[in-house]
């Protein structure tokens, strides 16, 4: 409503002041102008919730590891033993795991977007290094 009103009183100074440039201010006014461009969505951040992941732990264990819609994981070896659970989070580009099982506290690793079958090697904040791989998320259950 104020664009209009503006344009309103520029094309009465305008037609007062020079016939000719009231005109061309009048036929710009009437033109359609183009909608505003909205800048790209930034992609979504990776998130961890419902993934699943295979690696080989540091003594050596074939380690399936899934972390459900609610951010709570589990971890068992391919035997089917139990090795861990807790929760797990994003912050940042990096996911933090609190085990329910030690003392150790929070283990942040890095991370990054990933389709399943690729594989990346990750670093904890305590410079621990291991190869995973994403693999078809499976729901994995408590051991009775």
């Amino acid at each position: 409503m104020r664009l209009t009103i503006s344009l309103t009183a520029a094309l009465a100074v305008c037609a007062y002041s020079n016939p000719a440039l009231a005109q061309a201010a009048a036929a710009d006014a009437t033109k359609p102008t183009a909608p505003a461009v909205a800048p790209a969505a930034a992609p979504a951040p990776f998130q961890i919730d419902g993934t699943s992941w295979a690696f080989t732990d540091k003594n050596g264990v074939k380690v399936q590891e899934s972390v459900d819609a609610t951010g709570n994981f589990i971890a068992q070896s391919d035997a089917g033993k139990h090795l861990d659970h807790g929760t797990a989070v994003m912050k940042g580009d990096k996911v933090c795991f609190t085990s329910a099982m030690t003392k150790e506290g929070e283990i942040c690793w890095t991370t990054q977007p990933m389709k399943v079958g690729e594989s990346f090697e990750t670093t904890s904040d305590k410079g621990e290094k291991l190869t995973v791989t994403r693999v078809a998320y499976h729901a994995l259950s408590m051991p009775k």
